[in-house]
């Protein structure tokens, strides 16, 4: 397979019409989308990324009608967060309609639901004309793609189209809030943080998965994020550094690391991480010291992420 590589949401539209995949920006990280009612394209993508099954894919919709289409019921606390919120870095997951594909939510009966705010994200889905699913544009467990050339590296031959567009704005996949349950809960904390959801919803808390429960969300259950590179997270610099290693943080460590990088803000350190972590391989970077933040804010989302790359 040749991976076109385009600037037209319109022509990338296209191959989503015919039945392929496409590797488009958000502002989150990149996704890779199929039609959601295309069961033959959506094997595609768990084929192209080399994901497990089990893992449930998250609906983008260009515009509020089309959340119709997915979904049995837009539940009175879902409604509140897409008044609040979309278009948005936020998923929504509700019960899903039955004419969505159980492949596409790994069997299960409900479904994530996000509105994008990026603006060629938005134009690609528009020209798409139905939702489409996605997640990450990158083979499974590794780092997510915050640039096309990620997504390149990782699917070039291995996917139908691949839209080009601006580093993403965030760099850390979407929030997930479960809005089937008596209070929403947050399946996997993204850009808006918990205190941003709870001061729509105060009843709004974290989730923590029960043991032999099939996740809702992507990133509860396989590992995730992770470069080849050992990833260590360090609150100070009383430790021994190895050979070929590399350092990521907000304060200056020792000089003896060979690669650096040194963050302006909790924001920009989680900005840049997955960067950072595909630079650290294409470096043979052997092990990665990750400096620990505050777990409020996206300070949250970044400490998941970096827990879960050094698992």
């Amino acid at each position: 397979m040749k991976t076109i590589l385009t600037t037209s949401p319109i022509e990338a539209a296209e191959f989503i019409r015919r039945g392929g995949i496409v590797a488009f920006p958000t502002e989150t990280v990149y996704g890779l989308g199929a039609n959601v009612f295309n069961e033959s394209a959506i094997a595609k993508i768990f084929e192209a990324k080399r994901r497990p099954n089990d893992n449930p894919l998250i609906a983008h919709v260009g515009n509020l009608e089309q959340i119709k289409l997915l979904v049995k019921e837009i539940t009175p606390d879902a409604r509140k967060f897409i008044a609040a919120f979309f278009p948005a870095p936020l998923t929504l997951v509700l019960p899903k309609a039955e004419r969505v594909p159980l492949i596409a939510t790994a069997n299960l009966e409900t479904i994530g639901v996000r509105m994008p705010r990026n603006e060629l994200a938005r134009e690609f889905l528009k020209a798409c004309k139905t939702p489409i699913v996605a997640p990450s544009a990158n083979l499974s467990g590794k780092p997510s793609p915050t640039d096309w050339q990620a997504v390149f590296e990782d699917l070039d031959g291995r996917i139908d189209c691949l839209l080009q567009g601006e580093m993403t704005e965030i760099g850390l996949e979407s929030t997930v809030v479960d809005c089937t349950s008596n209070a929403p809960l947050v399946l996997r904390s993204g850009a808006i943080s918990l205190e941003d959801l709870q001061k729509i919803i105060p009843e709004t808390r974290d989730y923590q998965i029960k043991k032999d429960e099939s996740p809702k969300s992507p990133g509860l259950k396989h590992k995730h994020y992770a470069p080849r590179a050992r990833v260590i997270l360090v609150s100070d610099f009383r430790f021994q550094i190895s050979d070929s290693s590399a350092f990521i943080g907000l304060n200056e460590p020792p000089p003896d690391f060979d690669l650096i990088k040194i963050c302006r803000s909790v924001e920009e350190y989680a900005h840049e991480v997955f960067a950072f972590f595909r630079t650290c391989d294409r470096e043979n970077i052997t092990t990665i010291y990750c400096e620990t933040v505050a777990e409020n804010g996206i300070g949250a989302a970044l400490t998941d992420r970096l827990k879960r790359a050094a698992e």
